[in-house]
């Protein structure tokens, strides 16, 4: 715990609480109490509690993160956990006790039993509702599942099986990956988010200690097109949980590879429009001279080779989505042509003088500024207005990191049984790099560096940081964190086992850079500082969370310094 206590910084002037680099929070118990009542109130017991358990996860996520910076070495599990449990009881959460723990990250093992003792969470809900026969530590719950899942790579469930507000002495709870519990569903709806309504009562709630009933359990919201966890994915998804049932246009914004295509199934599929078709067009991928007839086919004769008429993507889609992805490439007839579908549902047939209608829902996808290309003159301003209806932006999978965990064991079991392996897992020093990477192709390049991991990997065996990256040398200069011989966060070099002669060779080196910057006439502590923070902000292009790590110091201590010097970003 005195370990842990050295990265938590107060700092009463400037009116911020710092956990290593993260900013932290004092909130009275009794306020959190209030808020959670009135929650419940709000919104009902189970929207208050997929609230508080996704909020928890998050908290969860964060504090993995940490944790594997501090202990990113294999042999570091049990450490790992332990850490978890001091991170929970310094923010005045719980106290944890294990009671049981079988874990290998490797194989994917992941079996714990713990307690809680303290719970603030059973506490305000007990002070409010009384005794009850359902659990009531929802964010802990949220913020172990978390913790374990960001740990481990793979989804991991946290249930509370014993808890002080249904009458038990402790909280007890069971920790297992999902496909080993044989009801995962029932805890599962909690960390996906779900259209949450505002409850009127039509009576005076009287609030004394009582049972409080909870409402049966609705039909499973899981999806089957988009996976994730995080607060930007959640927002996504409440998005979607609004626009889907409508027949409003919608356009997803995002870069390259983020997953647009996927989501805009997921509109279909909550729609009202769910057993029509769904028909994609890739606009960047059909010449422009085809685009007509692609988009609203081509009758018998219509040119040299037309031997047979044939339906365009809007007559196939009828009465259900049309999905045009990368529109930013449309040519501005086929625009002129698009925007007239979209105002009026009539369109002709290449050939044709019939004119046809046709009930399409639009769902339209970009990587490209739309705005931008409305001031070079790409792109039509009464398109992008026609289609800028409900706009969803897609963050990248760097902004997203506690979806990563969910996404790897979704995709390492994918192309498990794509190539017939069976693979249980990744190695510690892998899940690191893989967290530590901004991921510039997104969830493309996530899963074609786990497709070419599951092709060299072996059966049973978990893959390793050679199975993944032996090609991308960016990815290859991404090394785990530790401390260093100064108490201080920083990167380590990639290969551990560096020979003792290698090891001493780099240091006599170190050594004599300095001694030859000491010996020049003019130098100053400052200029060599000042030129180390420039370099490292050069070679992290400009990214400052980068640039920290180059020079094995946190973001804030990077901004605190930025502060002072003149950086050439």
């Amino acid at each position: 715990m005195q370990k842990m206590l050295k990265h938590l910084h107060f700092n009463p002037r400037e009116g911020t609480i710092w956990l290593e680099d993260r900013r932290m929070v004092l909130l009275h118990m009794d306020a959190f109490g209030a808020l959670r009542q009135e929650l419940i109130e709000s919104v009902g017991i189970e929207g208050a509690r997929g609230l508080l358990t996704r909020m928890g996860y998050t908290a969860g996520c964060r504090d993995a993160e940490l944790a594997m910076k501090i202990h990113g070495r294999s042999d570091a599990v049990e450490q790992l956990l332990m850490t978890g449990a001091q991170l929970h009881a310094l923010q005045g959460i719980v106290a944890t006790e294990n009671k049981h723990s079988e874990i290998d990250i490797e194989k994917g093992i992941c079996h714990i039993e713990f307690s809680w003792r303290n719970s603030f969470e059973d506490h305000t809900h007990t002070l409010a509702y009384g005794i009850g026969k359902h659990p009531a530590c929802w964010m802990e719950v949220g913020y172990s599942s978390g913790y374990l899942s960001t740990c481990m790579g793979k989804r991991i469930l946290v249930r509370e099986v014993e808890c002080r507000s249904m009458g038990n002495d402790l909280c007890r709870c069971v920790a297992k990956p999902v496909e080993q519990w044989s009801d995962p569903e029932m805890d599962l709806k909690y960390f996906e988010p779900a259209p949450v309504r505002l409850q009127f009562p039509t009576e005076t709630i009287v609030h004394t200690p009582a049972v409080v009933p909870i409402p049966a359990r609705p039909a499973q919201l899981g999806s089957v097109n988009v996976i994730g966890a995080s607060v930007p994915f959640n927002i996504i998804m409440h998005k979607i949980h609004r626009v889907a049932p409508t027949s409003a246009t919608v356009l997803l914004l995002g870069e390259s590879g983020v997953g647009k295509s996927a989501f805009a199934k997921e509109v279909h599929r909550q729609s009202r429009r769910a057993d029509k078709p769904f028909i994609q067009l890739n606009c960047a991928a059909i010449p422009e001279q085809l685009m007509e007839s692609e988009l609203f086919g081509v009758e018998r004769g219509a040119y040299t080779g037309a031997s047979e008429a044939r339906p365009g993507r809007f007559a196939m889609a009828g009465g259900g989505t049309l999905f045009l992805d990368e529109i930013g490439t449309l040519s501005m007839t086929a625009q002129g042509k698009l925007l007239r579908v979209i105002q009026t549902g009539e369109f002709e047939s290449l050939g044709s003088a019939v004119t046809k209608m046709v009930d399409v829902r639009i769902v339209a996808a970009t990587n490209e500024n739309l705005h931008q290309a409305m001031k070079d003159g790409r792109f039509r301003e009464d398109l992008f207005y026609r289609l800028n209806v409900f706009p969803i932006i897609v963050p990248p999978l760097r902004e997203r990191r506690d979806d990563i965990p969910l996404l790897l064991e979704h995709l390492i079991r994918k192309f498990g049984n794509m190539h017939g392996k069976q693979i249980p897992g990744v190695t510690a020093r892998a899940l690191q790099v893989i967290f530590n990477h901004d991921w510039p192709g997104n969830v493309r390049e996530l899963e074609n560096v786990i497709e070419r991991g599951v092709i060299l990997g072996d059966d049973g065996q978990a893959l390793s940081y050679q199975h993944l990256f032996t090609i991308d040398s960016s990815v290859r200069d991404y090394t785990h964190m530790a401390l260093n011989e100064l108490g201080e966060i920083s990167e380590q070099r990639g290969d551990a086992d560096m020979p003792a002669p290698a090891k001493e060779a780099e240091s006599q080196a170190l050594i004599t850079w300095a001694e030859g910057i000491v010996g020049r006439a003019g130098t100053s502590l400052f200029d060599v500082e000042d030129t180390l923070v420039n370099a490292a902000f050069k070679a992290a292009g400009g990214n400052l969370s980068r640039a920290a790590s180059l020079l094995g110091i946190t973001r804030a201590q990077l901004a605190y310094r930025v502060k002072k010097i003149r950086v050439d970003v």
